[in-house]
């Protein structure tokens, strides 16, 4: 019986490699954004469908030529297949739409990513927690206070999500790194780009303490704006991101301490 059970662990983990490759492969097809990749998978009747798929069958699937020759020809899986390994060289893990530890709230989205690159404690990712964001340029007084919220609030086992940009940001990070509590930072760049440069530290604290960093687009892309398919969104998606990937079970609860320029959200 226990090798029984050990090789259905093992088909299960095999499963859910293939999953995360074609998942990957999908986001880096020119022309798919979120949307039109879950819609494509959906009519085919799976994501290993959409591979099976002859270049006549996508074509009358409704997608642009350059993407269904990009899945036809193999060359959005040879994309994958580099993204995957250049991710892996770096500590990362990509995390699928399907995958059981994708956030539950972030699935419910109008436009969930696809693939998050995660790199740290997937586990966190679903922590209860609050999201604090707020202005690059906030007041002394509103550095401490969002520096002491995040404290006390991680002291009590809450997890900390913000997006390690300066000002309000930073100093939550900060608040939840002293209490020796978790935070997970969602950020507008591939995890290979830092920014700003100056939280480099703080990032490394993040990790040791059992945060994560997270990105949900293109991740090698070498620039520190979004890349496809997530162009245009900007702060817009990652604040999204984290206000619905923060979770409690005391229902919704929106704070806006506008003259510190701080905003938090907690929900479920």
């Amino acid at each position: 019986m226990p090798n029984v059970a050990l090789s259905e662990a093992n088909a299960a983990n095999s499963k859910s490699g293939v999953s995360q490759i074609l998942w990957l492969a999908l986001t880096l097809t020119p022309g798919l954004g979120p949307t039109r990749s879950r819609r494509l998978v959906e009519f085919l009747g799976g994501v290993e469908e959409v591979f099976k798929a002859t270049l006549t069958e996508l074509e009358a699937a409704g997608l642009p030529v350059a993407a269904a020759q990009a899945l036809a020809t193999g060359r959005s899986m040879e994309l994958a297949q580099d993204e995957q390994a250049k991710a892996a060289a770096a500590g990362i893990r990509t995390v699928s739409l399907d995958d059981p530890e994708y956030p539950p709230e972030l699935r419910q989205i109008y436009d969930p990513p696809p693939i998050l690159y995660v790199r740290g404690s997937v586990a966190a990712l679903s922590h209860p927690g609050i999201a604090m964001v707020g202005t690059r340029h906030p007041t002394p007084y509103g550095m401490g206070m969002a520096e002491r919220l995040a404290c006390d609030l991680a002291a009590r086992n809450l997890v900390i999500f913000s997006g390690l940009a300066r000002g309000v940001d930073t100093f939550a990070h900060r608040g939840a790194v002293s209490a020796k509590g978790k935070t997970v930072a969602v950020f507008g760049t591939g995890v290979d780009v830092m920014y700003p440069k100056e939280n480099s530290r703080l990032a490394d604290q993040i990790l040791s303490l059992g945060g994560a960093l997270i990105f949900f687009g293109t991740f090698f892309a070498g620039t520190s704006i979004w890349f496809v398919p997530f162009a245009g969104l900007g702060c817009f998606a990652r604040n999204q991101a984290l206000l619905t990937v923060a979770r409690m079970t005391m229902g919704l609860v929106a704070i806006y301490y506008a003259a510190l320029g701080i905003y938090m959200l907690l929900g479920s």
